[in-house]
């Protein structure tokens, strides 16, 4: 693809309106924003425009509109479908939120938060934390996504099981639309019967329908205590019997149960600082935590499990630190992938329950077909998403097995689809999955799709590339 100069006279615009210093068209000002987290694509930019609020986004997106340049939404630029990178064509204005970092207002009678795109998960977690609220979405760059980004992604995490993923936690949106117009809907309402629920438009857009710019999110009550334990167990069926003991006993005391292979553990172990193995070796474990029910009542719930059989070996968590060492285990798995080199990743889910039939099915084709494959699997058991990631045991014999990337999605993903399960659970489509999602999605849902976009993006302008091939 040609790449397409930058236009002096929209560049001189956008200055104009957020500010010289604010305008990046330096190479080495622009490289953070061009590669994808992963690494896996690159693309190219006119400029990289940072505004500082809602009014400078909107006389941005006029500006690049009167111009005819494409739009870029970033956030953190933590995506792993390469949803936040541009292509290659040059033609794009990447408008960074990171400015736009402000905690509005937080409403503890109401339990709200507003807040503007631009500010950190992290941030606003501590912001809830503040006040005594808990905003319950937990994922692993926490610390450097934005708010922004999750709910153009709709992003999932660690707590779905319990609190619901972030379309669950939105009560409100501002929106910047393709035309420069803004969106107001900053609602903390959980009931407002109108019309359309307009903001379920925008989250899980992917940044293809407009620039998302604040939102009110819905704040919970800090519970205490929490117990975290890591649970040995034979395999995912027996996980599944675990994770439904635990229900049963527990209802929506239980707010995490994580699925960990032994392969995935030994990552970990293998290539992050400081980690260590919690107790003895098994084929798999489960991370689970208990949000409101004491240290005692899961003890003795555990012993439970013990002695039925259902749980071989077991560590509870006796302090804070102790958990968090637990979770880092947990949550470290995709950067110990990433030092390890390339693998063919998946984000699927499938129902709870047939989550077992997927890995024994698919181990079994995958290894038939290639022999000697590196199966990494792990993720969110209780709500059915796993992370399920491909590779040479070699890190040098990785580069010819990309080149088999098609042939191993067709047998993730048709096993997926004959599961009524999807091929993307929590990370969306962005530019990976674009393509690939025609097989699976019916005519008509592809068809509603492109029409919405149509409708509200008739110049194809916001975020092209991503999500809709077209």
């Amino acid at each position: 693809m040609t790449s397409t100069p930058a236009s002096p006279d929209l560049i001189s615009r956008l200055a104009q309106v957020v500010g010289a210093a604010q305008v990046l068209t330096e190479a080495a000002d622009l490289a953070p924003y061009l590669t994808d987290w992963r690494g896996r694509y690159r693309g190219q930019a006119q400029c990289v425009v940072r505004p500082g609020n809602t009014e400078e986004v909107a006389a941005v997106v006029r500006a690049c509109a009167e111009a005819g340049a494409v739009i870029v939404p970033q956030g953190g630029n933590t995506s792993l479908c390469g949803a936040a990178t541009p292509d290659d064509s040059g033609r794009a204005v990447i408008v960074s939120l990171s400015r736009m970092n402000r905690i509005l207002a937080v409403d503890a009678d109401n339990s709200t938060i507003s807040v503007e795109a631009g500010c950190t998960l992290a941030a606003v977690q501590s912001a809830a934390q503040a006040v005594n609220r808990l905003f319950p979405l937990a994922l692993a760059s926490e610390g450097s996504c934005q708010i922004g980004g999750n709910l153009s992604t709709n992003a999932g995490g660690v707590q779905v099981l319990r609190y619901g993923n972030t379309r669950e936690l939105t009560l409100g949106l501002e929106v910047v639309l393709p035309d420069g117009q803004v969106w107001q809907g900053l609602r903390g309402l959980r009931k407002d019967n109108t019309g359309y629920d307009l903001k379920q438009l925008f989250i899980g857009a992917e940044g293809t329908l407009g620039i998302i710019t604040a939102a009110v999110l819905k704040l919970f009550p800090l519970p205490a205590p929490q117990t975290t334990c890591w649970l040995n167990v034979a395999s995912p069926a027996a996980a599944v019997d675990v994770l439904n003991a635990a229900k049963s006993r527990f209802d929506a005391q239980l707010t995490a149960f994580e699925l960990v292979s032994e392969v995935a553990l030994g990552l970990v172990l293998q290539h992050m600082p400081g980690a260590r193995r919690p107790g003895a070796t098994s084929p798999w474990y489960v991370l689970a935590e208990f949000s409101g029910a004491t240290n005692v009542e899961v003890e003795v719930w555990l012993g439970e499990q013990l002695d039925a059989g259902a749980v071989l070996d077991g560590t509870l968590a006796t302090s804070a630190t102790q958990a968090a060492s637990l979770w880092a285990l947990r949550e470290s798995i995709s950067e110990a992938q990433k030092i390890e080199g390339l693998s063919i990743k998946h984000d699927i889910a499938v129902p709870v329950s047939q989550v077992p039939t997927f890995l024994s099915r698919v181990d079994a084709q995958l290894s038939a077909a290639f022999p000697g494959i590196r199966v990494v699997a792990f993720g969110h058991l209780g709500d059915g998403n796993l992370h399920y990631n491909l590779s040479r045991p070699l890190a040098g014999d990785n580069a010819d097995f990309m080149a088999c990337q098609g042939d191993v999605n067709r047998i993730v993903h048709d096993a997926v689809h004959a599961l009524n399960g999807t091929i993307s659970a929590e990370h969306g489509l962005g530019q990976l999955k674009r393509e690939e999602i025609l097989r699976y999605k019916s005519g008509v849902e592809m068809d509603l799709m492109r029409r919405i976009k149509l409708a509200i993006d008739p110049q194809g302008r916001m975020n092209p590339g991503k999500l809709l091939t077209g």
